[in-house]
Formats: structure tokens, sequence, C-alpha cells
């Protein structure tokens, strides 16, 4: 291996351990916390099925930073996909069993009563 394919090795590495590391807090904070309100459901799972393609391009490439890189965010972005999908559903549940007219309603509109003259 030369010295200039090393360098860009070594490069692709630190940049896969940056991506990733920047990732790992929010992905604890979310698991340990089982909040996923501010989540995207339908953004999370295009993200995490570009992770996967990424992963499976890193594999075919034999390009280890891609590779190391992309398993890791697969498995904690696949985690936390799983917990937005299980709220997802139960949210789904919950509006269901309150009836149409209740899951739609967030609000109650008050309006002033109107005295006649």
């Amino acid at each position: 291996m030369s010295q200039q394919s090393s360098a860009i090795e070594l490069l692709g590495y630190a940049a896969a351990s940056l991506t990733t590391l920047s990732f790992i807090p929010q992905a604890m904070r979310t698991l340990s916390s089982g909040d996923t309100r501010g989540i995207s459901l339908s953004m999370y799972a295009f993200f995490t099925s570009g992770i996967a393609l990424w992963l499976v391009y890193g594999i075919f490439t034999r390009n280890g930073p891609l590779i190391i890189a992309n398993a890791i965010t697969v498995v904690l972005s696949g985690l936390i996909l799983q917990r937005k999908r299980e709220d997802h559903l139960g949210e789904k549940r919950s509006n269901s069993k309150a009836g149409p007219r209740k899951a739609g309603r967030k609000h109650r509109i008050i309006r002033p009563k109107v005295r006649p003259n």
C-alpha cells in the first residue's frame, strides 16, 4: 500500500469516526428516554435505509471506514426506528380507541356568548 493510499485510508477512518461518534449521544439519549416525539418516522426510515445501503456498498467495495461507521450507525438508527414505529403504532391505537371525533380534535373551541340587545 502506498503512502498516499494509507493517508487517504486514515482520512476515511477519521471521517467515519467523527460522523459515527457525533450520532451516538443523540441515539443514547433517545433510547434511554424513550422520547421519539421529535423524530419523523418517514425521515428516520429513509435515513436508516440509506445507512444500510452505504454499509452494503462498503462491503462490496471492501472499504473499511464505510463498513465500520455504517455498521455501528445502522444498529443504532435501527433501534431508534423500531422505537419510533412502536410509539407511532401506539399513538394510532390510542387515537382509534378515542373515537373518530376525539381522535382528530386536540383543542376545544370556546365561543363567546352573544347577548341580544
